[in-house]
Order: C-alpha cells, then sequence, then structure tokens
C-alpha cells in the first residue's frame, strides 16, 4: 500500500464515530502495530489504496493487453504484435511526460477531431492520429517541414486548400487543418479500401504503398507488405495503435491527466486589411496571449494587407467592445507595426514575401553562388526555398527562387505564361466581357478553380493558354 502513515492516521481519526473509542497511545505503540491495525480496520472505514502518482506499472501481460485492444476495436484493426507492445511500454512506462503532455491537450481538440470526422463519415478513433503525427501542438513543424496538427506539407497542403504565406499559415489552424485531413484520409480509403494501407499512404504517400504493394507480389495486408514500406511508415500503425490503446487505459498505467486550460469563450472577425494583434487587444481589452491561442496559423502576431479575407478569433468580451468603437479601433490596429513588419517579412531569411516564383533549372558550370548573383537573392535563400543542407548541386536539377518583382530577369506581364521569362513579354489582347481574376500570393490553379462555378484547372490553363501550373502574383487570368 503506498500511503504516507501519518496521512491514514488523519484519515481514521476523522471518522470520528469510530475512532473516539479507540486507545492510540496503546494501540499504535510500534510500526508493525500500526500496520496491523490499518489492515484490520480499512473494510470498515472506507479506505482506498492511494497510489504514488510517481508510480510507474509494471508492464502488462501481452494476453491482457490484446484483450483491451479487442475492447476498443472499431473500423479499424487493431492488431496485436511484439512492435506493438514495445510501443505501448515506451507511452506507459519509459516517457509517461510525453503521454501526460497529450492526455493534458486531447480535451481541446478531441471535440473538434470528433466533429469532423463525423461529417465525413469516418472512423471516430481516427482522431488519436494527429497525437502521431503531432503531439496534438497545432505548431508543430517537422524537419522535414510538415506543418501543423495533422503535419501537411506544403504541396498537399494547398491540394486541400490550406494556403500559407510569411504571416499566415492554415496548416496551423485546427479547424482548417482538421477538414482538409478528413477529406485526405477520405482520399487515401477511397484508393485502398483498407484504413491500414490508408494510413501508411498518409505517412508516405500513396505512391510508396503501392510499390510495396506490388514489391510484395500484390498483397494488400498491412503486415504482410510491411517489411517494403519505408523504415517511419513500419513504425506508424504500431505507433497509432499503441497510442489510442494508451489513452483508453491510461488509468490502468497510473496516468492521469491535468487539462489545460480551455479556450476563452469567442466570435469571428472578418479582416481584409493589416492588423496588428497587440494594438488591436489593448484597445479592446483582450489578452494578447488568448490572442495567438485562438490564432495559432498567424505566424507573426498580425494580419496581412493582400486583398485576402482572413477569418480570425476573438475573444467575445473583445468583439462586445469592438462593435462601440469599430472603426477607431480597426484604423489604429492597421497603422501600428505595419512598416516595419512588411520590411522584416522582405528581409527574412528564406521569406517569399512580395517576391514571385521562378523555376531555374542548374546548368553545366553552375554553382549556387553564381545562381544567387544573377536572381538578386541570398545563397541562404535558395537553400532554404529548396530545403537543401549543402552548397551540393547538381546539373539539370530544378530549383525554386522567388525573385523580386524589379529583378531584370523576371518581368511579370498580365497573364504572361510562367515560361514567358525576361524584359519583353507581350500582354495577352483581353475579350472585353471576359471575367478577370487576379492571382494572389499563394494561389495555385486548384485554389482558382474552386472559387467560380463550373471552373475546373484544364479550362483555366486552356483560357489563358497555359503550358504549366505555376502562377505569379498579380498575374491576371481569364476565369469566365
Amino acid at each position: 500500500m503506498k500511503i504516507l502513515f501519518s496521512f491514514v492516521l488523519t484519515i481514521i481519526l476523522s471518522q470520528h464515530t469510530f475512532a473516539q473509542d479507540i486507545n492510540l497511545d496503546s494501540l499504535l505503540s510500534t510500526e508493525l502495530e500500526a500496520a496491523l491495525f490499518l489492515d484490520s480496520i480499512e473494510i470498515e472505514v472506507g479506505l482506498i489504496d492511494i497510489i504514488d502518482p510517481l508510480f510507474i506499472p509494471a508492464s502488462e501481460s501481452p494476453e491482457l493487453i490484446a484483450d483491451r485492444l479487442s475492447c476498443i476495436q472499431g473500423d479499424i484493426r487493431l492488431k496485436y504484435n511484439d512492435r506493438i507492445h514495445a510501443f505501448i511500454n515506451y507511452f506507459t512506462i519509459k516517457d509517461r511526460d510525453y503521454t501526460r503532455m497529450v492526455l493534458s491537450r486531447k480535451d481541446l481538440y478531441f471535440p473538434l477531431f470528433e466533429k469532423y470526422l463525423a461529417k465525413y463519415g469516418l472512423p471516430d478513433e481516427l482522431k488519436y492520429l494527429a497525437i502521431v503525427e503531432s503531439g496534438l501542438n497545432p505548431r508543430a513543424v517537422s524537419r522535414a517541414r510538415a506543418v501543423g496538427l495533422w503535419q501537411f506539407m506544403s504541396a498537399t497542403g494547398r491540394h486541400f486548400g490550406l494556403h500559407h504565406d510569411w504571416y499566415v499559415d492554415d496548416r496551423m489552424d485546427p479547424e482548417k487543418s482538421t477538414e482538409a485531413a478528413c477529406k485526405y484520409l477520405s482520399e487515401l480509403y477511397g484508393m485502398f479500401n483498407d484504413w491500414e494501407l490508408a494510413l501508411a499512404a498518409y505517412n508516405s504517400g500513396p505512391g510508396n504503398v503501392r510499390k510495396a504493394i506490388r514489391r510484395s507480389g500484390y498483397k494488400k495486408d498491412f503486415w504482410e507488405i510491411f517489411q517494403y514500406l519505408p523504415r517511419e511508415t513500419r513504425s506508424y500503425l504500431p505507433q497509432f495503435i499503441a497510442i489510442m490503446y494508451t489513452l483508453n487505459y491510461s488509468d490502468k498505467h497510473n496516468l492521469f491527466e491535468t487539462p489545460e486550460q480551455p479556450l476563452v469563450a469567442f466570435d469571428t472577425l472578418s479582416v481584409n486589411q493589416f492588423l496588428h494583434f497587440e494594438t488591436f487587444a489593448n484597445l479592446t481589452g483582450a489578452k494578447m496571449e488568448d490572442m495567438l491561442k485562438l490564432n495559432p496559423s498567424v505566424l507573426r502576431k498580425a494580419i496581412p494587407e493582400t486583398g485576402r479575407q482572413y477569418i480570425i478569433r476573438v475573444p467575445l468580451t473583445a468583439k462586445e467592445n469592438l462593435m462601440m468603437h469599430r472603426i477607431s479601433i480597426l484604423d489604429s490596429a492597421s497603422r501600428v507595426g505595419k512598416e516595419e513588419l512588411e520590411a522584416l517579412a522582405k528581409n527574412t531569411l528564406g521569406s517569399t514575401y512580395g517576391r514571385e516564383l521562378v523555376s531555374y533549372r542548374v546548368r553545366s558550370g553552375d554553382v549556387l553562388g553564381k545562381i544567387a548573383e544573377r536572381h538578386r537573392v541570398r545563397v541562404d535563400d535558395i537553400k532554404n526555398w529548396n530545403n537543401l543542407s549543402s552548397n551540393t548541386i547538381r546539373i539539370g536539377q530544378p530549383l525554386k527562387i522567388w525573385v523580386l518583382p524589379s529583378s531584370d530577369d523576371y518581368t511579370p506581364s498580365v497573364a504572361a505564361s510562367p515560361q514567358q521569362v525576361g524584359p519583353k513579354v507581350n500582354a495577352m489582347i483581353l475579350p472585353p466581357d471576359a471575367k478577370i481574376y487576379t492571382v494572389q500570393p499563394g494561389d495555385t490553379l486548384w485554389d482558382i478553380s474552386r472559387k467560380f462555378e463550373g471552373l475546373t484547372i484544364e479550362k483555366i490553363k486552356t483560357l489563358n493558354n497555359l503550358k504549366s501550373t505555376q502562377l505569379k502574383p498579380g498575374q491576371k487570368l481569364i476565369v469566365g
């Protein structure tokens, strides 16, 4: 029994009707007598065994874990094996601090996950996937630059409508990223018709899973193609099953949560101009900490002026104060810090703010210094944009380079094809009744096609004689 003797004695004495007739001087003369005394009265006074929160129970038997997993079986098969047992031991014994952390965060995000999983008709247990991905940290960034609760890479995020720039990253928005993850998981399940394979594809991409299926002789079971999957993916499903087990049976392993503070009550505010968070908070009586917690996708504590419409969350009390002095508050918040942040945005390493994308293919004799000088950028910028760990490049290697509009190597013009690089690009003559759209920073053809009914990527390319899917901010496109 892991309990302090003095604490037990206090409990006993509090049972007045029972303790008043006890002669403690004679009964508690030795520790042995005390122990015998406690054993004899435990049932009568209803004492419970209080376990030290630092106590780590021993690893459970394989039979017991397998039985517990069968009790929480849902739409996704929860197989038991030694690899899964090893991860269960990791979460319940070796790294208990990590497990306590995700336990404390789950109530912040699980209701949101459950809402969208139900909306898309997906298994409820997929909510545990975000723990494997990010530890329920909406601002998590991996070494591979996957971002957010659901760890979207840039291209995949854009495909599912998650815009990101120097100021704002939708991949860090819990609501937007969760809906995008549901769409992606639905798409992957449609490809493989098997949740284990869909989860493997979420981790390594559908191409790697198809490759493993082919190499295995066209087996369609995760454990049968296991050895042909990338190393990280082999651990991915076992981790998912282990964390699902751990959170469902945390009490059996003496793991108890201390929930994080819930988000304050909030309302939404539509913004299409620069908005400095600190100024807004000061003028509305909001706490800056609440503004940041409600808007984890806002990277610079400000909303940029890009022509896009941004929806931000503000504490309910701040929204009420805003209603009384809306014009003056928004005007003040649109002025403070704007020039400083824009200057920082343009000079931060790897920033694409105010720049336009040029695709460059390495030629014979090229070195990074020469390419950087030609495009008037820094070597470290090119390395950052292309995730290069060294200065080594190879002939034919494609590079993304973000140039300033004033660069001699790149002169934008109306609806010019991205392949038309140079100072003498002729503008396209637009029909008088054409419906025109101006490309915003971060836009893709997929984004634009979704803005107009009946518009497809191929139709945009045909209307504008585009030879690729690359776009430039400020470019004019015929959309109807």
